[in-house]
């Protein structure tokens, strides 16, 4: 599943943790994106000694065995900016998570205060769409966090069916607090997730975004708007 942050992303993750058949991994590329561009993340010095910082070697455990039937792997999009390419991940089925702008952007520089277009990653995301699609002669699978939130059951088994997987309505809930998959920067990132045991309904308005907010949600938006034409 390749995402930007804020995107309901841990959210997500959890669901299908709650599945009986699936095993989760959480951000696998993101000590690799770190050490590789030494962006100023939070807790960037504990992500990059707690995790396999190789993209290659990355890149082989994900394509190895897995121990049960189904595995998510919640991706970054904008983590990828190594030597690793979509080609390089044969045999996966590929998914894209989208949320509008205006909430990623008011919802990211509230842990972060820097908020750029680059580090959302809409761009990139559009581009391994399309990548995909041309791979599949079809589009692959999108769904909106903004569906998910409105009709979990809904969108969540219109993309179980897209992903040619059994729906399974364990995945609405999921016990609280800390989780064994969560990434060791889950204590700066995670603390809605880590309070709830479902999915929020209430999304509300569009935030208002003004000045520097307001210049990078215009330049992410027309890509939000292109993937948002073909979700589920």
């Amino acid at each position: 599943m390749w995402s930007g942050p804020r995107n309901l992303s841990t959210a997500m993750m959890r669901s299908f943790g709650a599945r009986a058949d699936t095993v989760v991994s959480d951000e696998p590329f993101y000590g690799a994106y770190l050490k590789h561009t030494g962006d100023d993340h939070p807790m960037a010095a504990e992500v990059i000694a707690a995790m396999d910082c190789d993209w290659h070697s990355v890149t082989a455990a994900l394509s190895g065995p897995c121990r049960r039937p189904v595995w998510y792997q919640k991706h970054m999009v904008h983590h990828m900016v190594g030597p690793v390419q979509l080609a390089d991940l044969p045999g996966f089925t590929h998914a894209f998570l989208i949320r509008a702008p205006e909430r990623v952007i008011a919802s990211y520089a509230q842990k972060r205060e820097v908020v750029t277009a680059q580090g959302l990653g809409f761009a990139k995301q559009r581009a391994w769409f399309e990548a995909e699609a041309d791979r599949l002669g079809h589009a692959p699978p999108v769904v909106d966090s903004a569906d998910v939130l409105a009709d979990p059951a809904g969108t969540l088994s219109r993309l179980c069916a897209a992903l040619e997987i059994v729906w399974d309505a364990a995945m609405l809930h999921w016990p609280a607090g800390p989780h064994a998959s969560d990434g060791v920067w889950a204590p700066h990132w995670y603390g809605r997730v880590l309070a709830s045991t479902g999915f929020d309904g209430h999304n509300g308005p569009l935030p208002e975004l003004t000045s520097e907010a307001a210049r990078v949600r215009d330049e992410c938006r027309p890509h939000y708007e292109f993937l948002s034409a073909h979700k589920l």
